[in-house]
């Protein structure tokens, strides 16, 4: 046999391989893209969420590896929970819809809203949007666990049921005593620290630190994720979990983080739970042609976030059962409130 010359075994080999290679390569390249899909989104129609979902269309539509159309579907109100509701009971073909789910939407079901009728912790996330979120409070008290006033802090809440309720309890966690101040949000929230009729707040966006500076006011701490993360918007302002993590109730803590996320997830695009790995693996790779939004648009501010931390992000804003559970039984412990009952009466800490 002449130096070089392969075996019959070894050339039969190589021939195997070689069919085996042809035989797989069109499977690995038939990824099924759909030629057309529809992006659930919440309403109304021009609002914040649904220009969001007709940018993000317009995106991964050009980063799909084929032609496909993406149209939007508007539905419900800003909540989420209708177009959630939609998604979850639709039976459209694999890859062929999307939901632009808002953070609000999880809250809802955190809180045991009947209406929402969705379970979003296995879906799988595609990408998001996030903003820094952080609850502001008086320079000379000094944040918690350090900082003490035997005068309970007056906290500005929204509502029982809304996300900035977090606030509260992880003021309760840190043992600072506080009551809360409601139907206070945004600039009606601001104008009660000015007027003295509050002492602190829930600010959101890249502006929060400093909204706080104007307000007299400085970050107490920062709503993250588990494992306890800084946002790169704020290396210098402590998370919520390192502020917590000696609590004795990390079932609460994990509530608390979960209702922070529904403030600082504008938006997570997922697919259906039980979609196939490559149709994920497709949407995903689509989802990077979707840049940063310009200064001008209505979502500038906040941070495009790919598949990981989205994925991290779906997980937090979908707390345990028993997390879930014992947020609710705090709410009707603390103020009174329950989902089933749409209870409105806060009770104040005696």
């Amino acid at each position: 046999m002449q130096p070089g010359t392969p075996t019959r075994r070894v050339l039969a080999g190589l021939l195997a391989s070689a069919a085996l290679g042809r035989a797989l390569r069109p499977a690995q390249a038939a990824v099924p893209v759909p030629e057309a899909a529809t992006l659930l989104a919440p309403g109304p129609e021009g609002g914040a969420v649904a220009s969001l979902a007709g940018r993000a269309a317009g995106a991964l539509s050009r980063g799909l590896v084929q032609a496909s159309a993406l149209r939007v579907a508007v539905l419900g109100g800003p909540d989420g929970i209708t177009a959630a509701n939609r998604f979850a009971s639709s039976t459209v073909r694999d890859g062929a819809m999307l939901l632009l789910m808002p953070g609000a939407a999880a809250q809802a079901q955190l809180v045991g809203d009947p209406r929402a009728r969705f379970e979003p912790r296995h879906w799988p996330a595609i990408c998001g949007s996030v903003q820094p979120c952080i609850l502001a409070g008086p320079a000379a008290n000094g944040p918690p666990p350090g900082g003490r006033s035997a005068t309970p802090l007056r906290l500005a809440l929204p509502g029982p049921a809304a996300p900035e309720a977090a606030a509260l309890l992880a003021l309760d966690l840190a043992g600072r005593p506080a009551v809360p101040v409601f139907n206070l949000a945004g600039a009606q929230a601001e104008a009660a620290i000015r007027d003295g009729g509050a002492d602190a707040l829930v600010l959101s966006g890249l502006t929060a630190e400093a909204q706080a500076a104007a307000l007299g006011l400085v970050p107490w701490f920062a709503f993250d994720a588990a494992g306890s993360a800084r946002d790169p918007a704020l290396p210098n302002v402590p998370t919520l979990g390192e502020i917590l993590a000696d609590t004795p109730r990390p079932d609460l803590l994990e509530a608390a983080r979960g209702a922070g996320a529904a403030l600082r997830g504008r938006a997570v695009l997922v697919l259906p739970a039980l979609t196939a790995a490559d149709v994920v693996a497709l949407w995903r790779a689509a989802a990077r042609s979707w840049p940063e939004e310009a200064p001008d648009a209505p979502e500038a501010g906040t941070r495009r976030i790919g598949a990981g931390p989205a994925t991290t992000l779906m997980t937090t804003l979908c707390p345990s059962p028993e997390a879930s559970l014992a947020y609710q039984l705090w709410l009707l412990r603390r103020l009174g409130w329950q989902a089933t009952t749409r209870a409105s009466a806060a009770v104040q800490p005696g």
